[in-house]
């Protein structure tokens, strides 16, 4: 569907801030992106004897110096990804108190998650299985209303919170709502973003679908293998634009575009055609009152499977023109993993980290790529240049699919 075609308010982007395997903020992560690390790792979370797959980019949990240690005990880790990626943003946005509270507590929060606190529910069945008595709280704090409670609580917000929860898209659509809630003057300023963990059911669900690689992570490469997946955190701060400057805030982009569409045609299948991809761009692009051509960086969402980096790359193919090398692209999947959840904020902070500096995330890992996007992929070394438009898509199982636009602010 379009999303807000007659929105009137002008939608911000003033802080930013992310946990990934690769960094524990948004300027580590951004950096170790351009230089092409590799955040694949052994697991050492939980056991993965007896799995095709024993490796994923798992993340480092950064420090949360304002809670004791009680206190992080009793956070999953999730909460542990989202707590510091959220000060991060609101400190860039100069909404952080020396304290760690936010500047304005009634802001609303809208999450993305496809997990929540899973770890808690695994620790809480396999005690019982084990024969043991299982605590309590650790189903209690399972549910991913408890992660939105713990950033409220330690970011002192008591305004409304949204947990949206549309598979691999989700961190995309929180983003896309938030704006929505500017747009039609529901709120001039919102924390959005997405979190996720690994988990062992997760992380053995997919290897027995035999989709995770066992080798680098290849997206748009012929010669491909699966997603690695990953975790994290992202979140950005979203607000009206006269309410930034109200404020004496700095913009540091605009959000100017959001599109979601649903294919509906194969539970964990994109289809082949792309159709409701292309929908999804061309809702966004249509709200901004934008052509393809004013795109200049892509993050696609390339997973590296078979099936959806085929899917995407007819997509882009149909809906840029064939042969096309205008907007450049790349997934950023291929060394901080598939963050599920949590992907489409972290690959939104990248995607404005671009339109910032004007450097352009490489394509790593993908020598060989399919000829629909060969010409596009952004390869190493490549020189920085101006943009004015960048655009972060997301694929996810039940055929969703979202678009986000962000432009520059002059």
């Amino acid at each position: 569907m379009s999303t807000a075609r007659e929105a009137k308010a002008v939608v911000a982007v003033t802080g930013l801030g992310a946990v990934t395997a690769l960094g524990e903020d948004a300027a580590s992560s951004w950096k170790s992106v351009l230089e092409g690390l590799d955040g694949r790792r052994p697991v050492d979370l939980f056991e993965t004897e007896g799995c095709r797959c024993r490796s994923a980019a798992q993340a480092a949990i950064p420090d949360i110096p304002s809670l004791t240690s009680k206190e992080i005990h009793r956070l999953p880790r999730t909460s542990r990804f989202a707590i510091p990626a959220a000060r991060e943003a609101l400190a860039q946005a100069d909404l952080l108190l020396p304290n760690g509270q936010a500047k304005l507590p009634q802001i609303p929060l809208c999450l993305a998650t496809t997990e929540g606190g899973m770890e808690f529910g695994e620790r809480f069945l396999e005690e019982i299985l084990a024969g043991r008595k299982g605590h309590l709280h650790w189903v209690g704090r399972y549910q991913p209303e408890q992660q939105a409670i713990d950033l409220q609580r330690c970011l002192g917000l008591y305004g409304r919170s949204i947990v949206i929860a549309n598979s691999c898209s989700s961190g995309a659509d929180a983003l896309g709502y938030a704006a929505q809630l500017i747009w039609t003057g529901e709120a001039s300023c919102v924390l959005a973003g997405g979190f996720e963990a690994l988990a062992e059911t997760v992380f053995v669900g997919f290897d027995s679908l035999r989709i995770l690689t066992t080798e680098r992570c290849a997206p748009f490469d012929r010669g491909r293998s699966g997603l690695l997946l990953g975790e994290g955190a992202a979140f950005l701060v979203l607000e009206s634009l006269e309410h930034a400057l109200g404020r004496r805030a700095r913009p540091l982009c605009r959000l100017t575009g959001y599109g979601q569409a649903t294919d509906l045609y194969h539970l964990t299948q994109p289809s082949p055609d792309g159709r409701a991809l292309c929908q999804a761009m061309e809702y966004a692009l249509t709200q901004a009152k934008l052509s393809p051509e004013a795109v200049g960086y892509l993050n696609a969402h390339g997973t590296g499977t078979a099936l959806n980096d085929e899917a995407e790359a007819h997509a882009y193919s149909r809906f840029f023109g064939a042969g096309w090398k205008t907007p450049r692209m790349s997934s950023t999947k291929a060394i901080i993993g598939h963050t599920l959840g949590a992907a489409g904020a972290i690959e939104a902070v990248f995607s404005v980290l671009a339109l910032s500096t004007g450097r352009l995330p490489p394509q790593w890992n993908s020598p060989n790529p399919l000829p629909e996007v060969g010409r596009a992929l952004v390869r190493p070394l490549e020189p920085s240049f101006p943009l004015d438009h960048t655009m972060s898509v997301n694929v996810g199982f039940g055929g969703t699919n979202a678009a986000l636009l962000f432009s520059r602010h002059d």
